[in-house]
């Protein structure tokens, strides 16, 4: 890229999830932003979705990259500010799933302050007698 002059990265491939990082890297070696990177699946965009129409497959992806072209084009340096955090969280809602959060955020050091609009918590799980498939109570 550097003997070129070239100062963005478009790939067209598959899922960026798997393979942007190794591509954000690159970038990065070779001292350029890794924001310059453009991702254009093709794989799920068009493979996947015209696997019966492989013409139609070929355009489309051919309309994508030429998209991703352009838009790698405009792209600008994201900028990454770290900010401290105040270790402490609320929640929402006293049912089954706030109550199972807030276990698991308290346990990881985090002040944690449960809201529920009801006298109870317990949500549904609380107006059940006995659970599935142990019998136990619910309460």
């Amino acid at each position: 890229m550097i003997e070129c002059n070239a100062n963005r990265l478009v790939v067209a491939s598959c899922t960026p999830k798997t393979h942007e990082p190794v591509f954000k890297s690159i970038l990065e070696s070779m001292n350029l932003d890794p924001s310059f990177l453009e991702f254009v699946n093709i794989r799920e965009h068009s493979s996947f979705v015209h696997r019966n129409d492989k013409p139609g497959a070929q355009k489309v992806a051919e309309d994508l990259i030429r998209s991703g072209v352009v838009r790698a084009a405009v792209l600008e340096p994201i900028l990454i500010k770290e900010v401290d955090i105040t270790k402490k969280t609320l929640i929402i809602g006293g049912g089954v799933a706030g109550l199972s959060a807030g276990i698991d955020i308290a346990e990881q050091g985090f002040e944690v302050h449960l809201v529920e609009k009801s006298p109870t918590i317990g949500g549904k799980m609380a107006q059940l007698d006995r659970t599935f498939p142990t019998d136990d109570c619910s309460i």
